[in-house]
């Protein structure tokens, strides 16, 4: 009994102790989980950034900086566990013509002004604007971004050696059956190490990640841009930085929303978007490309490899930096077939089959069938995410608009004396609905004295006040008295804020 009462006594400290751990040191699992996780990514990893650098005429070894920066500043100051950011596609495209037109220095100076951009948005609170985009665009954005993995992958298979095709078979097969013998190790990375010792082993000559280009020998040193820092630079490079700053930050808060459905847990936006900048801003003075959130790479972490926390990230990037200067010219011989079957595999389960299948369109309403159809054709088209989320969320508030504005309507009730009118109104009143308001009172027959009642109504904009003006305007006209009654209380402090002051007074 008295050698039990230290025990009791220090349960509470080591109580918080565990507390204070780190989420990836819960179990050896979770840890091993975490490790090999990031290893998977960091060799998906390069390949992207080399030809990502390329998309923005950029030396490869920027691009995979950008990507190691990224990754690893993203897994400290970000606001999404397991979320992998590196240099991206969609920031290569922005900030190429930059590089093309002015040079290398203006394209860093271009990242750090971005990633300021985003630390002052994050800050303004733009993330709360993702409650404004509708699960429709969310599962078009989803299913466009599986079409493009895929597409991606299409030029590795075009015009290539015969053995590339049974490699990429073989690779997928081996991600489908490994699993059923264990998960201890993720398949993909079980798959890349076996199709790359029977490629080099075999001698089998196939295009490899070397092929895309020569991996960097160090690592990257800070510095500044080489540019003036006059007012001139500012205007050249502030268009590409806003542009760069919108885009990244747009695919990073989708991303973010897709991994919280995926890991049901809730991530901070605000946070994200702040980290975000951070990121950036790191990358530029070391001389990266920029980028922001990779869905493709999220995908492999969190839904292939089972990743949840932040570790998996970090290592993601420490390993790409790991495997570019010491194993080199092991990593160069990785044949790309093993990595395209990865991707393959990625849009296959990034994919929403299930809002295809015809079972779920004949429930659908049109309306949310054709916003996720615009979604996906606008990001296809343009392969740019950031333009299908937005075409998208405005035709889905069109469409939501002409839906609701159908809702409203105007019942007329004559007294049985014939001395007043009362029309009662319904529904949500703004601009959509209340355009034909004006149309729907007997001007000229009714009574003297009109009642408008609006108990079951509500006034939601400027449109409906000065709707409701000029149907008292078309009265009085005519020698006859409007009444306005039943207004809610907002709506009552709306109308009575504007009501004679939207076409000068009456």
């Amino acid at each position: 009994m008295p050698r039990s009462a230290p025990s009791s006594s220090l349960s509470p400290l080591r109580s918080r102790a565990r507390v204070g751990r780190p989420d990836w040191l819960s179990s050896p699992k979770v840890l091993r989980t975490e490790v090999l996780a990031g290893l998977v990514v960091a060799l998906a990893l390069i390949p992207e950034a080399i030809s990502f650098s390329i998309i923005a005429d950029v030396d490869p070894a920027v691009g995979l900086f950008a990507s190691f920066t990224m990754a690893v500043v993203i897994s400290v100051v970000g606001g999404r566990k397991a979320m992998i950011s590196a240099a991206t596609g969609a920031v290569a495209l922005v900030i190429a013509p930059l590089n093309r037109d002015h040079g290398f220095g203006y394209l860093v100076a271009a990242v750090i002004l971005a990633g300021v951009i985003q630390i002052v948005l994050g800050a303004l609170g733009v993330a709360k604007l993702m409650r404004f985009v509708p699960r429709s665009v969310m599962v078009g954005f989803v299913n466009s971004l599986a079409v493009l993995i895929f597409m991606a992958q299409v030029p590795e298979m075009h015009d290539v050696p015969w053995p590339v095709y049974p490699l990429i078979a073989a690779g997928l097969a081996l991600m489908v059956l490994f699993p059923r013998v264990t998960k201890v190790v993720p398949a993909p990375l079980v798959s890349i190490v076996i199709l790359t010792v029977v490629t080099v082993a075999a001698g089998i000559a196939v295009p490899t990640v070397g092929d895309k280009g020569e991996l960097p020998s160090s690592l990257p040193t800070p510095g500044l841009p080489d540019v003036p820092f006059t007012f001139e630079t500012l205007k050249t490079i502030a268009p590409y930085a806003l542009a760069m700053a919108l885009v990244g930050l747009m695919e990073s808060l989708m991303t973010a929303k897709l991994v919280d459905d995926i890991t049901d847990t809730r991530s901070n936006k605000t946070r994200e978007s702040i980290g975000q900048g951070v990121a950036n801003v790191v990358t530029g003075f070391f001389g990266g490309m920029g980028g922001c959130a990779m869905i493709g790479q999220t995908m492999i972490n969190v839904k292939v490899s089972g990743a949840r926390t932040r570790l998996s990230t970090f290592l993601a990037g420490a390993f790409l930096m790991v495997l570019c200067v010491v194993f080199g010219p092991v990593v160069s011989d990785i044949p790309m077939a093993a990595l395209v079957a990865v991707m393959v595999m990625v849009s296959v389960a990034t994919f929403d089959w299930h809002s295809v299948a015809p079972k779920t369109l004949r429930r659908m309403p049109a309306g949310e069938i054709t916003v996720m159809v615009v979604t996906v054709a606008f990001v296809v088209a343009t392969h740019n995410l950031a333009i299908g989320v937005v075409v998208g969320s405005v035709t889905a508030m069109v469409i939501f608009a002409k839906r609701v504005a159908h809702q409203a309507d105007v019942t007329a009730v004559v007294d049985p004396d014939g001395k007043q009118a009362v029309y009662a109104v319904t529904g949500e009143l703004f601009f959509a609905s209340s355009n034909d308001l004006v149309h729907r009172f007997d001007y000229a027959n009714d009574p003297e004295h009109v009642v408008i009642d609006l108990t079951d109504a509500h006034i939601w904009d400027a449109s409906s006040v000065a709707a409701l003006d000029a149907v008292e305007a078309k009265y009085a006209a005519r020698g006859k008295k409007v009444t306005i009654t039943g207004l809610n209380e907002p709506s009552a402090k709306f109308h009575g804020n504007l009501s004679g002051e939207l076409t000068g007074g009456h």
